[in-house]
């Protein structure tokens, strides 16, 4: 009787734990992939049956649920299909900062960007992969700075 006893107290309070180790960013609902900027355009918005995406700081994220912000004649519609890490940055839809070059932002500015990177995209869409730009150097060959390993929900067994 006490043996049961325990098994159930052990049961709830594993149970009531587990409801405070939840996940702080949203799991890729698919493994998550290698996007060049060719591929990254197909997911513009512009075509229903796709899914949206948009990249801030080199990820990638599926922003479809966002639809009324991120869709076709959306407001913020201008900032997927691209790494719009410059744009997301300056709070900027102005065409020349929908790139991912950082160069010359302010201290506020890039401060601003980490914010709204950990504080409102990993935490909201889901993480679908990485921009080529992120992984590879421009000749082509892997960036040494990258490290999978310190990449949310990226798992190379997955992906190689």
């Amino acid at each position: 009787m006490a043996t049961g006893r325990l098994c159930v107290l052990l049961m709830v309070l594993s149970l009531t734990l587990a409801e405070d180790f939840k996940l702080k960013y949203k799991p890729a609902s698919k493994p998550v992939r290698l996007f060049t900027e060719e591929e990254l355009k197909r997911y513009d918005g512009s075509e229903e049956e796709l899914p949206i995406y948009m990249a801030v700081k080199g990820v990638v994220f599926d922003v479809t649920k966002g639809k009324e912000f991120y869709g076709k004649d959306a407001p913020y519609n201008a900032l997927v299909g691209k790494d719009s890490t410059r744009a997301v940055a300056k709070m900027s839809l102005d065409p020349e900062d929908l790139i991912s070059d950082t160069t010359g932002l302010t201290e506020d500015q890039l401060e601003s960007l980490d914010d709204v990177f950990e504080g409102t995209y990993k935490t909201k869409y889901p993480i679908v992969g990485y921009t080529a730009s992120r992984i590879l150097s421009e000749d082509g060959s892997p960036n040494p700075d990258f490290k999978p390993e310190d990449q949310p929900h990226f798992h190379i067994k997955d992906e190689f």
